[in-house]
């Protein structure tokens, strides 16, 4: 019996080691890791949504930066956030961005003067999503059960022309 004792402490140890020594690599590799927040689409006031819906981003709010210290050769200068570059519309895209919301969820397109690109694509919770995409045109639909909700741009004969159907 003393025997089977001195094995499962044997055991319990070398255990106990692996799993502290497995924590403390993965800690030391996580501590100096930070986690930028995704970037949205900058959206200007000129390009207002359709349906009079939700606005087409929101901020994260984030904690303000810790007030100046004050030293003996003044305070020091406070840091300023950093400058995003403003996006550049693809070549083949005016830059017209509109938002669509729907029962199933929002669907952002930037529409050209003979083409058009899918921004963003979001579903509400519950329903699910997929998307098809060809040289004239693009179809977002949104599924629930039994209830389908398509949104589809198209541009093959003219500038681009959105459609949502429920079904």
């Amino acid at each position: 019996m003393f025997r089977g004792l001195v094995h499962v402490l044997a055991w319990t140890l070398a255990t106990g080691a692996a799993v502290t020594l497995s924590w403390w690599g993965v800690h030391t590799v996580m501590a100096g890791t930070a986690y930028d927040p995704p970037r949205a689409l900058p959206i200007t006031a000129a390009h207002a949504t359709t349906q009079d819906s939700k606005p087409l981003a929101s901020s994260t709010p984030r904690p303000s930066p810790s007030p100046s210290r004050t030293t003996p050769s003044g305070p020091s200068p406070r840091p300023t956030a950093p400058k995003t570059p403003a996006a550049q519309p693809s070549p083949t895209t005016s830059g017209e961005v509109k938002s669509y919301d729907t029962d199933g969820g929002r669907v952002v397109f930037d529409l050209g003067q003979a083409s058009a690109s899918l921004v963003m694509a979001t579903p509400d919770t519950g329903w699910s999503m997929q998307t098809w995409k060809t040289d004239t045109w693009i179809r977002v639909e949104f599924t629930s059960g039994t209830a389908k909700v398509s949104v589809i741009c198209t541009w093959h004969d003219g500038p681009p022309h959105v459609e949502v159907g429920n079904y």
